[in-house]
This record gives C-alpha cells, sequence and structure tokens, in this order.
C-alpha cells in the first residue's frame, strides 16, 4: 500500500490499539519496566520501599494499582525540598544515573503554578517522541509537502524544542520555529511569509491571532490558508463553542494534542482524544481524593496518570505519574473509525472550583463565555478572593463585552449568561463587564484565575 493510501502510520500497532492483545503486550512490558525503576531510579526505588513491595510482588494489574501510589507534583516538590534547586542534582534523583548519561536536551513545564517540573529529553527517547508525533500527524492528515509553523513557546517548554526533532525524519514536511516568544505581530508575518499551512499552538493563542490579523496584515486570519491547527498545552480546543470559532475563522480543523499520547479525530463533533500510545505507555484512572482505581469503563471520570512502558527512554510519563488532568474516557469505538479509547479533559485538580458544594472547573465556564460570542470577546478572568477550590459564592468574572455592544445592552446580555450558566453549570455569578480588550492576551497559556489574595 502506498505511504498516503494508509489508515495509519503504524500500521502493525496501531490497529491493535484498545485491544486484549495489546493488553498483554503491556503486562509483559509493565513487568520488565518496574524492574527497570527498581534498580536505575532513586526516587522510584524509594516508592517502591515506602509501599513494601519488589517489582517480583507485582503479579497483576490490580497489584499494580494496589501497590504503587501515584505521583504528580507535590511529590516532586518534596524531592526539590529534598535536594534543593540543584536541577541535576534533582535529575539523578528523579531520572537515576544511566538516563542523566544520555541526557541531551532539558525542557519543563511552564511553571505557572509554581516551580518548574523539568523534562529531560534522552537520546533513547528520540525515537519514541517521533514515533508518537508521526502517529499523530497522519492522523490530522498531514503530508509531504505541508509546512508547519510552531509558535509553541520554544525556550525550555516541554512543548516546544522537542517538536522540532521529532518531525525532523516526517516525510516531506518543512518546520518554521517561530515560538510564542516571538510575539503576536511577528507570528503572524511569518506565518504569512513562509506559506505555512499548519499551525501549531495553544488555543489561546490561535483566539488572539484572530483578533489581531486584521490590524496586523490588513485581512482576516482565514486567509493564511491555514488548513490544519494543532493545539495543546490547555483545554481550548476540546470546548466546542472555542473549537467552533476558531475552525470557523480560520476555515481549517481543530486537532487537540497532548495530556498524554492522544490526538483527537476529524470526525465533525469531538470525540475527545484518541489514546494512541498503548505501546508506549500504560494510562490509567484514580479517584482524585482517595486515589483508588477507577475502572477503566465507557463514561468513567477520574485522574489520569500513566507508565512509561519504556522507561530509559521515557518522553514525558515515568511511574504512575500524574499531570494532575481529570478526564473522562469512551472506551466503546469512534464514529470517526480511528482505533484507540477516547478521553476528555474534564479539568485540572488544582483549577477545581466548589461552590456550595457544586464542583466548576474553568474550561467549563470557558465555554459557556465563548457561545456568547460576538456579543463578548470571549476574554474573561475567574476573580478568586481566597485560595480555593471553595468559593464563597457568587463566583466573581470578568468579562470583555464585543465590539459593538453598548452599555445599554449588557443587562439583557447579563442575564441571559447567567441564565445559560445556572442551567448548565449550577452557578449564578457575579458579573463585572469591561471594555473590548481590557485583559492582557497570552502566546503561551492564558491564566483564568486572577488570585487577588496573592497580592494582599
Amino acid at each position: 500500500m502506498e505511504q498516503g493510501e494508509r489508515k495509519y502510520w503504524n500500521m502493525k500497532i496501531e490497529p491493535k490499539l484498545n485491544t486484549p492483545d495489546m493488553r498483554k503486550l503491556q503486562w509483559r512490558k509493565l513487568k520488565k519496566a518496574l524492574a527497570w525503576q527498581y534498580e536505575n531510579s532513586p526516587f522510584n526505588r524509594r516508592r517502591f520501599e515506602k509501599a513494601g513491595v519488589t517489582p517480583e510482588d507485582i503479579r497483576s494489574y490490580s497489584d499494580f494499582a494496589e501497590a504503587i501510589p501515584i505521583c504528580g507534583q507535590a511529590e516532586i516538590r518534596e524531592a526539590i525540598n529534598e535536594v534543593g534547586l540543584d536541577m541535576y542534582k534533582l535529575m539523578n534523583h528523579l531520572f537515576g544515573t544511566a538516563r542523566m548519561n544520555d541526557l541531551y536536551l532539558i525542557t519543563t513545564t511552564s511553571g505557572t503554578t509554581g516551580i518548574p517540573t523539568p523534562y529531560p529529553n534522552f537520546k533513547a527517547a528520540l525515537k519514541v517522541g517521533q514515533e508518537f508525533a508521526s502517529r499523530a500527524a497522519w492522523r490530522m492528515g498531514i503530508r509531504p509537502g505541508d509546512i508547519m509553523g510552531l509558535c509553541f513557546g520554544l525556550s525550555m517548554h516541554a512543548a516546544g524544542t522537542p517538536l522540532i526533532i521529532w518531525y525532523m525524519d516526517y516525510p516531506g514536511i518543512k518546520m518554521v520555529p517561530i515560538g510564542a516568544e516571538a510575539g503576536s505581530d511577528r507570528i503572524l508575518q511569518f506565518l504569512k511569509l513562509f506559506k505555512c499551512n499548519i499551525f501549531i499552538g495553544t488555543p489561546s493563542l490561535a483566539l488572539h491571532l484572530i483578533e489581531r490579523a486584521p490590524e496586523v496584515l490588513g485581512e482576516p486570519i482565514k486567509n493564511l490558508g491555514i488548513k490544519i491547527l494543532m493545539c495543546g498545552a490547555e483545554p481550548g480546543a476540546g470546548i466546542p463553542e472555542v473549537r467552533e470559532r476558531i475552525e470557523n475563522e480560520y476555515g481549517g480543523k481543530l486537532f487537540d494534542l497532548g495530556a498524554g499520547y492522544g490526538v483527537s479525530c476529524d470526525h465533525p463533533i469531538y470525540q475527545g482524544m484518541h489514546w494512541i500510545g498503548d505501546d508506549i505507555g500504560y494510562y490509567e484512572l484514580v479517584d482524585p481524593e482517595t486515589r483508588k482505581p477507577v475502572p477503566m469503563e465507557h463514561g468513567a471520570t477520574g485522574l489520569m496518570c500513566a507508565t512509561s512502558l519504556h522507561p530509559q527512554s521515557a518522553v514525558w510519563f515515568d511511574l504512575r505519574f500524574t499531570m494532575n488532568d481529570i478526564h473522562q474516557v469512551f472506551t466503546e469505538p469512534c464514529p470517526c473509525g480511528f482505533s484507540g479509547f477516547r478521553y476528555k479533559i474534564v479539568g485540572r485538580v488544582d483549577d477545581m472550583l466548589k461552590i456550595k458544594g457544586v464542583p466548576v472547573y474553568p474550561a467549563a465556564i470557558e465555554g459557556v463565555v465563548h457561545s456568547f460570542v460576538p456579543r463578548v470577546t470571549g476574554a474573561f478572568r475567574i476573580v478568586l478572593d481566597e485560595p480555593p477550590p471553595r468559593v464563597v459564592p457568587p463566583l466573581k468574572l470578568r468579562i470583555e463585552y464585543g465590539e459593538g455592544v453598548t452599555k445599554e445592552e449588557l443587562p439583557e446580555l447579563e442575564n441571559q449568561m447567567k441564565e445559560k450558566m445556572h442551567s448548565i453549570l449550577k452557578i449564578s455569578p457575579a458579573i463585572t463587564w469591561l471594555t473590548p480588550q481590557s485583559l492582557e492576551r497570552s502566546t503561551k497559556k492564558t491564566q483564568l484565575l486572577e488570585k487577588t489574595y496573592e497580592k494582599k
């Protein structure tokens, strides 16, 4: 079969995703991965010892889920407190000397919630990263001749510089590393100058460029000819209202990428992201409060954690590691026809708000706000006077109204927005209206929470 005609990038593995045969392969790899972690990672060996088990004691998936507690940012902060801010000492502790001797590139998380978490890139991980990136790109329809404008932050960020390397051998494409640091005006100019037809960046940036294009380029964003938007690092691409706006304005197809080895499909209705790395990472859900396993059943919701099945060449996950994302999973076949179970990002544990006991995530509020575009710009902030999750009602929102909307129209707009939020989210917020372009735009992640208590 010709390369352009095949359904998947990897015809050997991808048809087997989320099947009993793949489950057997995962178990064989998981057993080897646990032994490797025990022997090579001081941090993870301590986790085994603290749990009172060895790899030999783990004889089933249920043993694994019960034996080793999950690990996340809190445990990384504990390690930092223990070894200090010497990043090389920290990484040797986390990943082990054997892997650190193979280190060739250091990236980090954005650090928006504290000290950036290091994401070291090892030479042994190069092929793993390339394999995942190629599987995702092929499903999105990226083909020889396409020109990719990379607009994630390139300076240290895990979604930036590594992509240049991961797509190095992808057939027939060109990559233009513009970087979020260039600013929106330069990004627009470079996208046009180099005729990029693939946009790679955050949904926030994609939305911001819609506003800036007429002023900077003298024409709407649709005229750039972007056919595919590969977005990640925040949940916007999975919010129907945000998704519809971006696709309409660009005239292209928006794909969601990340929070694991996942990529969305091109079904007209968002189906979540297909997990396309069963042979690379073992995926689990746990209860965010009890940390007990949540069965992988259709519609189940829980805190996602994952374990690398190739620890010596791990790209993201290590051993039952969580990025604090709440996922909802869908195990039944997708109507798009592609393989792999799917997951939607509900929100982040540390972003969850509780209003009269009702859990609310910023992404859900964003969806309601964007459903009122163009009467609003889509830009808003959630004002918190006390540390979350508990919020004394009413929840305070600062929202920009749209161009051409008069102050006389705001009361009716406010009533409609409150009614929709009460119907969908069970909240009745207090809204402060702002003039268009009052709120700062970001070329990276947009911080929706305005924490006034940190300024007191």
